[in-house]
């Protein structure tokens, strides 16, 4: 089963970006998918099925912030 997960979800990948935070969120959504790191700001884009195996899990959802 493929987890949901939407535009402003926050996630936590698999390993850690080299500043050092694991949390990340989603700007965009679709064959690539748009990730910002919430410690240092930066951007990534990563096709979906990259983006699914470094994935670890959805932490905070964005539709419930709103």
């Amino acid at each position: 089963m493929a987890q949901k997960f939407e535009c402003n979800d926050v996630v936590v990948m698999q390993k850690k970006h080299p500043c050092g935070g694991y949390e990340w969120q989603i700007l965009r959504t679709g064959a690539d998918i748009k990730i910002k790191c919430l410690t240092c700001g930066h951007i990534v884009m990563l096709d979906y099925g990259t983006f699914m195996k470094r994935m670890k899990k959805v932490i905070t959802n964005g539709r419930k912030q709103q």
